[in-house]
């Protein structure tokens, strides 16, 4: 189940708060007597062997038939979630030491199944009230009408608060306004269908990409990005935009000409997330800063 995005609830006696956490969603399954806890993506990509420090959750639901909707996130070293940290871990299939470097926790925040019994229908605070009878840890709630937790959530540099109807049902992925979304930052994912070469430092890679979403005449144009990138992150970036490009722009409609002279094309399958300040007039994200791929997101999902 999906969030919308929005503003607090006037009527915050219907509704929970809780921490909106930087991070990539997991589904996590739990049998009786299996020793293990599998683990997907919201695409149904398996993520077990990415995420051994999960595994701590078969001892924890020892006993139970369990499956918990969260959050995978990696903390920084002022414990606070970090994106860019979380991308080291995304495409790895066997961590081995890095899950001593960069760890990351699963932050549970509810629950679908319990011992038999489907819980999609039943209300959001008897869903939570189970998951905490678990004994496993999970992530506070707050009141609805706690409004100084999205204040509070912003001088700690945390994304914001996502408040939810305490009589939500839940349902796979749905995007209702049942849940709202309350951020700090504005972000969202694009479509990489192009890049730049870069200039100076960044010469013989990556300088900046070119972003689009669709719509109903295709792929749109929606800005470039040139900034929030690491030295590794371009690299990687150049490795995998190499074998998906194309002689013709993916995008439905013409590039302006002063960013479209001399880039390169892409096929539309990667995604990726930026934050920004505002939409232009013309419909461009101004500001632009790019936090990292997202390989648990298509880009069919992606729409203006």
């Amino acid at each position: 189940m999906l969030a919308v995005p929005g503003a607090l609830p006037t009527d915050g006696s219907r509704y929970a708060l809780e921490i909106k956490w930087d991070g990539i969603r997991a589904i996590v399954y739990k049998d009786y007597q299996d020793p293990q806890v599998r683990i997907t993506g919201r695409h149904a990509a398996d993520y077990t062997s990415r995420y051994p420090e999960v595994a701590g959750l078969a001892v924890d639901l020892a006993g139970h038939r369990v499956v918990l909707d969260g959050e995978l996130v990696a903390f920084d070293r002022t414990g606070r979630p970090a994106f860019q940290r979380l991308q080291r871990r995304m495409h790895v299939t066997d961590p081995g030491r890095l899950a001593e470097f960069v760890p990351v926790t699963y932050l549970p925040f509810d629950l679908l199944h319990l011992d038999g019994y489907d819980l999609f229908d039943v209300p959001y605070l008897d869903r939570r009230d189970l998951l905490e009878r678990l004994g496993i840890d999970i992530p506070p709630r707050f009141p609805g009408d706690a409004t100084e937790l999205l204040t509070i959530s912003r001088e700690q540099g945390l994304e914001g608060v996502i408040a939810k109807r305490l009589d939500s049902p839940y349902r796979p992925g749905r995007r209702s306004d049942w849940w709202i979304k309350v951020k700090n930052l504005d972000t969202r994912d694009v479509v990489i269908g192009g890049w730049r070469p870069g200039r100076g430092r960044r010469a013989g890679g990556v300088g900046s990409l070119l972003m689009g979403a669709f719509g109903g005449r295709g792929l749109v144009y929606v800005g470039h990005v040139g900034t929030g990138f690491t030295d590794a992150a371009l690299n990687d970036l150049h490795a995998r935009l190499a074998p998906l490009e194309t002689e013709e722009s993916p995008f439905a409609v013409p590039v302006p000409p002063e960013i479209a002279r001399g880039s390169r094309w892409v096929r539309p399958e990667l995604v990726g997330e930026v934050a920004f300040t505002v939409w232009t007039e013309e419909r461009r994200l101004r500001n632009a800063v790019w936090r990292g791929l997202r390989p648990d997101k298509v880009p069919a999902e992606v729409i203006v």
